[in-house]
């Protein structure tokens, strides 16, 4: 009788602060930690009637492939939302518009071990971006799914967010800019992936990063963009670990970085994995000559042979053009005399052609050459002319002397 008076008790002072509710069917509920756990394979949507003081909601094992909008109803108070499911046939494969909205104090949302194939641009719109740490380990069905997942980062107001895993995804590439919009993002988790390079753009807008992990992917090496994305990062811990590093001359510029980086880089974790004389080598203190790049050594002298050429020949075309402007100089009395007397030259010349097309436009002077037959009739008449067109000649006033003196011998000879 005492002991069922101490279990009416306590179910009392347990549902005093809360309003006591059914849990759901197929549903754990614990009023002390303010959890509700649903790991049952008849769920077909999430519960309705979840109770109001719940905190944390785990889904797990169920038969629910889509969240939407009226999935979470009333449930202000929930902070954490777990929905991984490690089953292969049961799992998340969309979620549609709001489907979280209802939750203004989520902070924490697992989506882990799904399939997720569609995902709205506004699946994880929360008014007041309340969301701090986002799981999608494993959930993502493919490429499709990763676009659509950097269109819901875009547009989802994700600004709060802290933590982000995307790890196991077989992720090949990431869009360049898809963290841009997550300005206050600390923790990104790339683990046990496929990427093989790092694009530039990819970790832009990432300032307040303090730790990136891309262990167990598929880099051989870092290109020149992608090295410049780490950089960019500053001194922030970078886990690069357990990947298939090829130590040949293309990963000196790596290793260079390695050397150099303030990064916190888990080096020891970094090793050659080819060829296999380099095979679990550490990377760090690697030099040039044991990598085997002789030969792009040749080739950097080679090149500086030849810019020292091109020098060389400015040098010395650039000495014989002082060498001949010298030469002008001193020779620039002679050199003006030359000028003058070629413009003389050619003033002469130019005077003379327009003497001469005066002389062949003047239909005097053609009138006569047409009536000269030899007589000394003729004669006296050209005489007579000659002395008019002299007249005339003076009347004109030619421009200057020298042209009269050719006009009247001109005449003369003629006649």
């Amino acid at each position: 009788m005492c002991a069922f008076a101490v279990r009416v008790f306590l179910g009392i002072l347990l549902c005093a602060p809360y309003q006591c509710l059914e849990c759901p069917f197929g549903c754990e509920c614990f009023a002390v930690t303010r959890t509700v756990k649903c790991v049952s394979k008849d769920l077909l949507t999430v519960p309705q009637s979840i109770p109001g003081y719940a905190k944390t909601v785990i889904i797990t094992g169920n038969n629910i492939h889509r969240i939407g909008p009226h999935s979470f109803t009333e449930l202000e108070n929930v902070t954490n939302i777990i929905l991984s499911n490690n089953s292969h046939l049961h799992r998340i494969t969309e979620m549609s518009s709001d489907s979280f909205s209802a939750l203004i104090n989520l902070r924490f949302l697992d989506l882990s071990e799904n399939q997720l194939a569609l995902i709205h641009p506004q699946a994880l719109s929360i008014p007041g971006s309340p969301l701090q740490e986002l799981n999608l380990s494993r959930s993502l069905h493919n490429f499709t799914a990763l676009t659509d997942l950097t269109t819901a980062l875009r547009w989802g107001g994700l600004s709060g967010l802290l933590r982000l895993d995307l790890s196991g995804n077989q992720l090949t590439l990431l869009p360049p800019g898809m963290f841009s919009h997550l300005p206050d993002l600390q923790q990104l988790f790339l683990a046990n992936n496929s990427l093989m390079a790092v694009y530039s753009g990819t970790f832009s807008g990432m300032s307040h990063l303090e730790m990136l992990d891309l262990t167990h992917n598929a880099f051989m090496t870092f290109s020149a963009d992608g090295l410049q994305e780490l950089k960019k990062l500053g001194n922030i811990r970078i886990l690069l670990g357990d990947n298939p590093y090829t130590c040949s001359c293309e990963i000196r510029n790596f290793v260079a970085w390695l050397n150099e980086s303030r990064a916190q880089v888990d080096v020891d974790a970094v090793k050659c994995a080819s060829p296999r004389g380099f095979s679990d080598t550490w990377l760090r203190g690697l030099g040039v000559h044991a990598l085997g790049c002789v030969v792009p050594v040749q080739a950097e002298v080679a090149d500086l042979t030849l810019q020292t050429s091109y020098v060389f020949l400015g040098l010395v075309l650039g000495f014989v053009g002082m060498v001949f402007l010298f030469v002008l100089y001193l020779n620039r009395k002679g050199m003006k005399k030359w000028i003058i007397e070629m413009r003389d030259a050619c003033q002469d010349i130019l005077e003379g052609y327009h003497y001469r097309y005066e002389i062949d436009s003047d239909p005097r002077l053609g009138h006569i050459s047409a009536n000269n037959g030899g007589s000394m009739a003729q004669g006296h008449l050209g005489l007579a002319l000659s002395q008019q067109l002299q007249s005339d000649t003076c009347i004109v006033q030619l421009p200057t002397d020298t042209q009269v003196k050719q006009l009247a011998t001109s005449s003369t000879v003629n006649l």
